[in-house]
């Protein structure tokens, strides 16, 4: 990460790679990658002091279960969740159910911009394959029905 611009610039610029990341990551095909991603550069945030744990929060899709919690995380101007570890029980209070009064403000960030940021950031590369460029056009074999 570049040392130029101001503390509170480098956390706005972060924090809205985090928030562009997230929201590719819900309607991506293959979102493990992002959600990643998302998850060291705000736990990297939070060990450097330039975010905050909130507070518990029951999550919305509980996945296979009857209720669960993430952790709420302050970062800049933005709010995002994560998965709580075993002592964030103990040392968080439980805030109850999210808020849908309360919105991220809008950024105009491309992805790739992105990943790039985040992926410098927290030393992440992106390990999944990808598809040959120059794929040649191969005909279909047509075979008679029994052989």
């Amino acid at each position: 990460m570049p040392d130029h611009g101001s503390h509170k610039e480098i956390i706005s610029s972060i924090s809205q790679a985090v928030f562009t990341v997230n929201r590719h990551a819900k309607t991506a095909s293959d979102p493990k990658f992002l959600y990643l991603l998302k998850k060291e550069a705000l736990i990297k945030l939070i060990s450097e002091n330039k975010a905050k744990r909130v507070g518990l929060q029951f999550s919305n899709n509980p996945g296979l279960s009857q209720q669960r919690s993430d952790v709420l995380v302050e970062c800049g101007d933005y709010l995002f969740h994560i998965p709580p570890r075993k002592e964030d029980f103990n040392s968080l209070p439980h805030l109850g159910k999210m808020s849908g009064a309360v919105r991220n403000p809008k950024t105009r960030m491309g992805l790739w911009e992105a990943k790039n940021i985040l992926q410098s950031y927290t030393g992440l590369k992106d390990s999944s394959p990808q598809p040959p460029k120059n794929r040649t056009y191969q005909k279909p074999i047509f075979k008679r029905l029994g052989e």
